[in-house]
């Protein structure tokens, strides 16, 4: 199999030919910098191009921004990103965007010889790999409900405003001002994503999320 590989790290990228050598592939191609992977790969058009997702100039998503260029001019083009940490957004990006051959692996996984060849040849071969922290970190994102975004004293205003009382018992009960009271709950609104309307009785639509979560 022909790879190319993409990391900052010039020991990272000699550890990866190593591994991949010994597997029997062949690295045709290296770079150190988003400009670099997306020539790389466009000129070696490899079986799978392996990167890092940060990497220079500015170290965030660097190599999630390469693989589009690279498939803008390439479509389905194989790419296993790697990744220090996860980052919800990026893996929910790779997952959404409906491409195959794409990967998402922590790089504490590439420790793991045998796992880490079976992700090059399963993403090569068309299919999707993610690492399982990722996939638990996405789950568990997607199962947060805005009450999650709520501060513990929001959530203690919500559930006062939930007993019925007025913004000025809710002070003397937290023993705090009228005024701090009515920042929490314009907060709340805020979080809970409910604007101001006409049509619409915030507190109580405040209060319907609150049992429904």
């Amino acid at each position: 199999m022909r790879i190319v590989i993409a990391d900052d790290s010039a020991l990272i990228r000699e550890g990866l030919r190593l591994i991949l050598e010994d597997a029997g592939h062949e690295v045709v191609g290296s770079a150190g910098s988003e400009p670099e992977l997306v020539a790389e790969a466009l000129r070696a058009r490899p079986d799978l191009t392996i990167a890092d997702i940060r990497m220079p100039p500015h170290h965030t998503d660097e190599g999630l921004r390469a693989v589009k260029r690279i498939r803008a001019e390439w479509p389905g083009a194989p790419v296993l990103l790697l990744s220090q940490y996860v980052v919800v957004s990026y893996a929910e990006e790779l997952m959404s965007s409906g491409s195959e051959a794409t990967g998402y692996l922590l790089k504490d996984r590439v420790s793991d010889i045998d796992a880490f060849n079976d992700a090059v040849d399963r993403v090569a071969s068309g299919g999707l790999v993610m690492d399982p922290e990722v996939v638990s970190q996405v789950i568990s994102a997607q199962r947060r409900t805005p009450l999650d975004e709520l501060t513990a004293r929001e959530r203690e205003v919500l559930e006062l405003i939930g007993q019925g009382l007025t913004n000025a018992t809710i002070a003397e009960h937290l023993v705090i001002t009228d005024g701090a009271v009515e920042k929490h709950i314009q907060r709340i609104f805020a979080k809970l994503g409910l604007a101001a309307d006409a049509n619409v009785h915030r507190r109580v639509m405040a209060v319907l999320t609150l049992q429904k979560g």
